[in-house]
């Protein structure tokens, strides 16, 4: 029995996310008496960092070849492996391809699973998984008691903690089952931390009054070392590029930092960003929603209060 932990490494690097499930697996294996294999699918450089946090095996497949994911060829390579190593318990990232894996290997391994998970496992009465439900208004627990289990994991739920040591991966070659996908086009933002990985964001709604005024925005998150983020209407109207959209119809983000400028609050802009560990919110009308769900709130103009918030920042980081 072990623990098997897909890396994603686009690009050839391992994002934070996957550095989260590698901890998140190694904690996994010592808590149940196993150990963690790490699954490392093309390129990637330097596999065996892996082991920095508790991996105590990385396999990493066609380590040579660039391979375009697709959910159905990924599942079965990745579900041979699990068998194969005796994996009972599998466990990814809930990025994009980490969702479309979740389901169709949870049905390939006859397995319980949970998509979403916030913490660790609790093992004291079974092992029950816990993730945030409507819209991150309550938090439900699944008592998984399959002999498998297949579990995604969000970002931000852990820290990773480089521990042990790099080791040296096995290498592996693997037919992968013909595809039916064709990439005709791959758009990608650059020399940005994506907003699923942001531990810090800032973002801005209508109360910017139109696209012109962004340097305040982009100037304080460049003091911060912050990702920029915007609201529905904002990226509807063009002002800001639809990836950056945060919220119930947007990508959802688990920052430990959200600042809000200029943002009323919809439900529908909370659902993406109230598990945040701390949001503070700039808004001039102090009965706007947002500051219900803030643990910080300025009832001021934004375009007064940022540029001194940002010139504050600058001043302490200087000093």
């Amino acid at each position: 029995m072990s623990v098997l932990v897909y890396i994603e490494s686009p690009k050839g690097q391992f994002k934070k996310t996957g550095l989260e499930v590698a901890s998140y697996a190694s904690k996994v294996a010592q808590a149940t008496g196993t150990e963690a294999i790490a699954l490392v699918i093309g390129n990637a450089q330097n596999a065996g960092q892996l082991g920095q946090y508790g991996i105590y095996k990385v396999l990493h497949v066609n380590s040579n070849d660039t391979i375009e994911f697709d959910a159905q060829s990924f599942t079965k390579v990745i579900c041979d492996i699990a068998l194969a190593q005796g994996a009972t318990t599998v466990i990814l990232s809930n990025t994009a391809n980490g969702k479309g894996l979740t389901g169709r290997l949870a049905i390939r391994m006859n397995a319980g699973s949970v998509s979403g998970a916030n913490s660790l496992p609790d093992l004291s009465n079974g092992f029950v998984v816990s993730k945030s439900v409507y819209s991150g208004k309550a938090i439900v627990k699944y008592n998984i008691t399959t002999p498998n289990k297949v579990i995604s994991v969000m970002g931000n739920s852990l820290q990773p903690a480089a521990s042990g040591s790099d080791i040296t991966a096995e290498q592996i070659q693997v037919s992968f089952p013909t595809t039916k996908l064709k990439v005709l086009e791959r758009k990608t933002s650059e020399g940005i931390v994506p907003l699923p990985e942001a531990e810090l964001v800032v973002s801005a709604g209508r109360g910017m009054k139109g696209p012109e005024n962004w340097g305040i925005i982009e100037d304080l998150a460049t003091s911060l070392g912050a990702t920029t983020a915007c609201s529905r209407p904002v990226a509807d109207t063009h002002w800001r590029p639809h990836h950056e959209h945060v919220g119930q119809t947007g990508v959802a983000i688990r920052p430990n930092l959200y600042i809000a400028a200029g943002i009323s609050g919809a439900i529908q802009h909370l659902a993406g960003v109230n598990n945040s560990k701390v949001i503070v919110v700039i808004n001039k009308d102090p009965e706007a929603p947002f500051f219900k769900a803030a643990d910080y709130g300025v009832v001021g103009d934004l375009f007064d209060v940022v540029p001194r918030l940002t010139a504050a920042i600058k001043k302490f980081k200087a000093s």
